[in-house]
């Protein structure tokens, strides 16, 4: 008999560019590995340039959809995208609570890359209150991570935030760790901080390769997601599910007329290439 791949359930709305969202998560499950399970919160209107229409799926089918999954399998992980409403967050934070043994990723999408909003503030406040202190990690970039830490104060208080202080801010709303990625920081690299109970734990530079990505944030959660499933302790699946997430940047594509697209596959190729 084979071996079963390790499962990982995701929570996200879909992209028909498969650039982002649960496209994105399913392609990156199954590349590291994983055999994925999907649950539509939303349905939008995209493509590489930005999202022009979302439909959000009523919280009794978000429900049913992971209940009937969970009835039937066990799962290795949960991930969380775009939510869609408030009352997507509140059932799914009932779901994974009745789970809590089971690691819990939050991608804590705000906004796309374009800068549609796509979480007003009572969606923020909802994650906050009852997704986040049942977080294992929440993986924001540093716009998110000081949106959501000072979310209840001013905008010059966001705009100057520091990123230890916004993590500090974050940990204490109950996840355990935060990884803060600092694609839209004005550094010469890319510097992706990680940040516990201790506080800063280490920070992880990389190479800033040209161009805009869509869909890098969706594919670095959905790899930590599937190396911890695999067995790796939380540092050891957030450095491998970043050299992943760098090679698939760096073998990147632009299909249409706006952002890369990260290939995901791109060690499939690789073997072609090598083939030839």
């Amino acid at each position: 008999m084979n071996l079963m791949p390790p499962t990982v359930m995701t929570f996200a709305a879909t992209d028909p560019s498969s650039g982002a969202g649960l496209q994105a998560d399913l392609l990156t499950l199954a590349s590291i590995g994983c055999h994925p399970l999907s649950v539509v919160t939303a349905i939008t209107v995209q493509d590489t340039v930005g999202v022009e229409n979302v439909m959000m799926f009523d919280a009794d089918w978000v429900n049913d959809q992971a209940r009937t999954i969970l009835e039937d399998m066990q799962v290795s992980a949960f991930k969380i995208g775009m939510l869609g409403s408030v009352e997507n967050v509140a059932v799914i934070a009932e779901i994974v609570a009745d789970y809590p043994d089971v690691p819990l990723l939050i991608d804590p999408i705000l906004s796309s890359g374009r800068g549609d909003e796509l979480a007003n503030e009572e969606m923020q406040a909802a994650m906050i209150d009852l997704l986040f202190p049942q977080a294992t990690i929440i993986t924001p970039n540093s716009l998110e991570a000081r949106r959501l830490a000072f979310h209840d104060d001013d905008s010059d208080a966001i705009e100057h935030a520091s990123l230890d202080e916004s993590a500090d801010r974050l940990l204490g709303m109950g996840c355990e760790y935060v990884l803060i990625t600092g694609t839209h920081e004005r550094s010469q690299e890319v510097i992706n901080t990680l940040y516990g109970e201790s506080g800063l734990i280490k920070a992880y530079n990389w190479e800033r390769l040209p161009g805009s990505y869509h869909g890098s944030g969706c594919t670095l959660t959905s790899a930590i997601a599937a190396c911890i499933a695999h067995g790796l302790s939380i540092e050891e699946a957030i450095l491998e599910a970043q050299e992943y997430t760098w090679k698939t940047l760096k073998y990147g594509f632009r299909p249409g007329m706006g952002q890369y697209i990260p290939d995901r596959m791109f060690w499939a190729r690789d073997e072609e290439d090598d083939a030839n």
